[in-house]
């Protein structure tokens, strides 16, 4: 068979490639202005796909328009951190956080001087590959990026490293739509890593994906730990029973209702559904078909957020002195739809269990879409060793710092 001429293999080329251009562009005029995006919300989307950020707000416009409970205080922590993402709080009270887009993980000095504030940062590495997760255990400082899980020794005091990052878990794939990966070590001691899906909803080619997996705190025997997992961005043990949940953003493309993104307990061994059925009992409409089977031994959500409300972040409240009104509660960041027509999410939510282990849902940092536009999308959440909660929020670049209101002196005793 003769081969095919140089220039014209050249122009299949090109004509393919355009071809797909213009399948993106008018896939993504649908979204906008095909599938009912109202007016005044099409100018924030568009940024959102070209850009992926703006500038921070002014300090006076995050105040008026962002909404913490009553007594709760919000700052500014630290700004011009673009794609600030997951975080991890030392015992000194800094802030380490992840920054994919230009390789890098910064430490932020605690606010001593009380102004609301960092004091300081520093650059503790860059050059990696689209950093993601961090996490702090024993005395190591782990690092989850796209297609590895490193680990060097932290001093907290002296806030720096001990020499270079060590690759403990290698051969991670780190291509398709869900590449970040996260790391965090359980109570038990062990490596936890969530590895997102490739795509919206298909069958994976690698095992490995849309999976969490679980190693010894040193990377070693590595195994599945649950699988049907979309893309397990954060997660984070109760502190009452040491029992692992994960948030779960839903598949697209099946309307602006549906399905509900979701927390789930997870479980050795347990299946969670995807890409066969979503939600509670959500048959895919192009997989579901013919998987009766794994559709009826897959588990349900723990609990169910708004259809594409993206909670990416959570993380269990653990400060002895936050209170009765926060004793068995987690905060969740939702990072927002980018494919609703009318955008929702854009908050950080509270989320509590009862004794039956219901979980009910109540705003916490509301206000990042407002009436000054869209300020802000978070990502993570954790709590500072004094008792202040720190959110990232990857669209402005902004760490802020969410603190209680003081405690009431204690009651004498008579």
């Amino acid at each position: 068979m003769p081969l095919m001429p140089r220039s014209r293999l050249v122009r299949n080329i090109v004509t393919v490639a355009l071809a797909l251009a213009a399948f993106a562009i008018a896939f993504f005029v649908y979204l906008i202005w095909g599938g009912g995006v109202a007016l005044s919300d099409r100018g924030m989307i568009w940024r959102m796909m070209r850009d992926g950020g703006i500038e921070a707000p002014a300090p006076e416009v995050a105040t008026a328009q962002l909404r913490a409970p009553p007594g709760w205080t919000v700052s500014m922590f630290a700004t011009g951190l673009p794609s600030a993402r997951m975080m991890a709080a030392t015992a000194s009270g800094d802030v380490i956080v992840a920054q994919p887009r230009g390789g890098l993980v910064v430490l932020l000095e605690r606010d001593a001087d009380g102004d609301g504030r960092s004091d300081g940062r520093r650059t503790l590495f860059s050059g990696l590959e689209r950093p993601n997760g961090v996490d702090l255990h024993d005395g190591w400082l782990y690092v989850a990026e796209a297609t590895q899980v490193s680990r060097v020794r932290f001093d907290a005091t002296a806030r720096s490293v001990e020499g270079a990052l060590r690759p403990v878990v290698t051969g991670l794939g780190g291509d398709g739509n869900h590449w970040r990966k996260t790391a965090r070590i359980g109570p038990d001691g062990m490596l936890y890593v969530g590895l997102g899906s490739t795509c919206n909803v298909c069958i994976e080619k690698d095992p490995q994906r849309a999976t969490m997996r679980v190693y010894a705190a040193d990377g070693s025997a590595g195994r599945e730990f649950a699988t049907g997992l979309r893309n397990p961005t954060g997660f984070d043990w109760a502190p009452w029973d040491d029992a692992l949940y994960a948030t779960e953003n839903g598949r697209d493309l099946m309307g602006d209702d549906i399905p509900p993104d979701e927390l789930n307990r997870i479980e050795d061994g347990a299946f969670y559904g995807w890409p066969f059925v979503h939600g509670d009992g959500i048959v895919d409409p192009e997989y579901g078909k013919g998987a009766e089977a794994s559709i009826a031994a897959s588990r349900k959500p723990t609990h169910a957020f708004r259809a594409h409300n993206a909670p990416l972040g959570v993380r269990f409240l653990r400060h002895p002195a936050r209170g009765a009104a926060y004793e068995r509660a987690a905060l969740a960041a939702l990072h927002g739809s980018w494919n609703r027509s009318v955008p929702d999410g854009y908050a950080v939510v509270s989320l509590h269990w009862d004794a039956d282990g219901k979980v009910t849902e109540r705003p916490f940092l509301a206000g990042f879409r407002g009436p000054r536009g869209l300020i802000g999308r978070p990502v993570d959440v954790v709590e500072g060793p004094e008792g202040a909660v720190y959110v990232s929020d990857d669209y402005a670049g902004v760490i802020y710092r969410v603190t209680p209101p003081p405690l009431p002196p204690p009651t004498p005793a008579t």
